[in-house]
């Protein structure tokens, strides 16, 4: 490979790094994803909700992946002033932007969860480990 072919090679992976940084500071953690797609619908989910649909997740770990989301403008928060007190999450529309990604990368999962084990998806075994 000639010079300047590498020196463009390189290039092109540095210019790929900073979106991907960008992704990472946003999405990083075990919990976001899971967060984000299970906002993916219509109906916004209470705290409890969330807290009881990822399962393991702890208190402090849920709120602060919370407020990361919501800092980043992926997550909105709606506080109801009622007795009891009520909170509502929702995706905003940048969230709602990044689900056809989230799609995508499903999708590739999908197929190299198929070539690299012998499990189907959302096997027992694959359940078991998340």
């Amino acid at each position: 490979m000639s010079t300047q072919k590498k020196q463009e090679a390189v290039r092109q992976d540095e210019d790929l790094l900073c979106p991907i940084r960008y992704i990472m500071s946003i999405f990083s953690g075990k919990w976001k994803l899971p967060i984000v797609c299970m906002l993916s619908g219509d109906t916004p989910l209470r705290y409890s909700t969330i807290k009881r649909r990822l399962g393991d997740i702890t208190n402090v770990m849920l709120s602060q992946s919370l407020k990361d989301l919501e800092a980043a403008g992926i997550v909105h928060r709606e506080q109801f002033n009622e007795v009891p007190p009520r909170v509502e999450y929702t995706l905003t529309e940048k969230g709602i932007s990044v689900l056809p990604a989230l799609e995508k990368l499903g999708e590739w999962a999908i197929g190299a969860m198929q070539e690299d084990t012998s499990c189907g998806i959302l096997c027992t075994k694959c359940q078991a480990t998340t």
